[in-house]
């Protein structure tokens, strides 16, 4: 799509949670921007990388806890170190959840926990000065295939969408608009903070 647009992309992948996870996915980063003949430069880091565990916290495991702080706390700091080689006015953007304010009963009880970094406000204080921005996007209950389970059936979309002042779920475009503009150079004067994108849920 980005390339029919005109642009230029590439796709690259390393596993999370592993020994060097981020060393491997910044290497392979590294050499596709070498092939693509432009700087290893992080203009715009979204750290969206997130799973979830179903069930309560007696039923996770001491390695499934571990892999979920490996993943949605460890990978996003270290990303966010590799911050330091970007250019000026860069963005960072760390994908949270309103989990975090809410009562998320099981399956996923532990998501709003491990998913409670959002912006990292001292990170923001120290690029701030080169007009780089943290922040963070907090969606409520989105139709991914990682919540598939929430809407899949009309009845159980249907209970999750009353939550929402809006009286709906959000779609994956909701919760990319923000993103775009946490992105964009309209959002310059924003940093440190957690937008809410629930859809008013708990209102």
């Amino acid at each position: 799509m980005i390339a029919g647009a005109g642009g230029d992309a590439f796709c690259l992948h390393a596993p999370l949670g592993v020994h060097d996870d981020v060393r491997t996915l910044y290497e392979r980063f590294d050499a596709g921007m070498a092939g693509a003949e432009q700087p290893a430069e992080l203009d715009i880091l979204v750290n969206n990388a997130g799973f979830n565990l179903r069930g309560g916290v007696a039923d996770v495991t001491p390695e499934e806890f571990d892999r979920l702080v490996a993943v949605h706390a460890k990978a996003p700091c270290s990303w966010c170190s590799t911050v330091s080689e970007a250019a000026e006015g860069g963005r960072v953007i760390n994908i949270s959840s309103a989990a975090t304010r809410l009562n998320h009963p099981p399956p996923g009880v532990l998501h709003g926990q491990e998913r409670a970094g959002g912006p990292d406000r001292s990170l923001a204080a120290e690029l701030g000065e080169r007009g780089i921005t943290v922040n963070a996007v907090a969606p409520g209950f989105v139709k991914t295939d990682l919540n598939r389970h929430r809407w899949s059936v009309p009845e159980r979309e249907a209970a999750h969408a009353a939550r929402s002042v809006l009286g709906r779920m959000g779609e994956p475009e909701d919760i990319a608009d923000i993103v775009a503009f946490l992105a964009s150079d309209g959002s310059r004067w924003i940093t440190g903070q957690c937008i809410d994108a629930s859809g008013g849920t708990g209102l």
